[in-house]
């Protein structure tokens, strides 16, 4: 299969199953996490189906979702589709009509790419967390695990990097790249990087505050 229809079909899973990975064709609820401490795993209840498949229902879950795509689900020669298993044995298949199968695409890498954003408060954080994705992504890997614990502070400390060693974004974003957490936060706290970094978030609040910014007097003058 060509590689930009295996992407395509990769973004389209994404967007179309949220709660469960697909490994085959009969796939069902998925077990629960090992747990690390004494807590139950949720009761799973057996519901045969309307094509007599036996389906576990996990806690309270209520319908399970399966991505059938030929040539990516093991044994599967039928369309690219999803399956809703529903806990009261109702079963339904969707079949992607071919004229939209690219938007389904197209909506499946907007909400793929989105969501590395979670998490993210500053603006410039959320960018350098799509241009990683939009990297991995380039690469042809769906999912790589994020090094560094996210990206919370690190467009100021690039910022303050740069300013530092007069390197540009490119070089900066290279360098810090591979670093852990513990690596980034030790940049921010060394003095000469550190001066620069609380100036920029000095910067950024001021701005922020300017922007909202309420003329008091004029706002007492309205009390009647």
């Amino acid at each position: 299969m060509p590689r930009n229809l295996l992407l395509m079909h990769a973004a389209l899973a994404g967007m179309l199953f949220r709660e469960a990975v697909v490994e085959g064709v009969a796939a069902t609820a998925p077990a629960s996490a090992p747990a690390a401490t004494t807590k139950s795993k949720p009761e799973a209840e057996k519901v045969t189906m309307e094509d007599s498949r036996v389906v576990e229902f996990a806690g309270k879950r209520k319908m399970l979702k399966d991505v059938f795509i030929p040539g990516v689900v093991a044994d599967y020669g039928g369309p690219t589709g999803v399956r809703f298993d529903f806990r009261n044995g109702k079963t339904r298949f969707f079949a992607l009509p071919e004229a939209l199968v690219w938007r389904f695409a197209a909506h499946g890498a907007s909400q793929k790419i989105g969501d590395e954003t979670a998490g993210e408060e500053d603006v410039d954080d959320m960018v350098l967390a799509v241009d990683e994705i939009i990297e991995q992504l380039n690469s042809g890997e769906w999912t790589a695990k994020r090094e560094g614990g996210g990206f919370g502070g690190v467009s100021v400390l690039m910022k303050a990097l740069m300013e530092h060693s007069g390197k540009d974004e490119t070089t900066v974003k290279a360098f810090l790249k591979p670093k852990s957490h513990g690596e980034k936060m030790a940049l921010r706290q060394h003095p000469p990087i550190k001066l620069i970094v609380d100036r920029l978030e000095a910067e950024k609040v001021a701005k922020a505050a300017g922007a909202a910014k309420v003329n008091a007097a004029e706002l007492l003058g309205t009390l009647v």
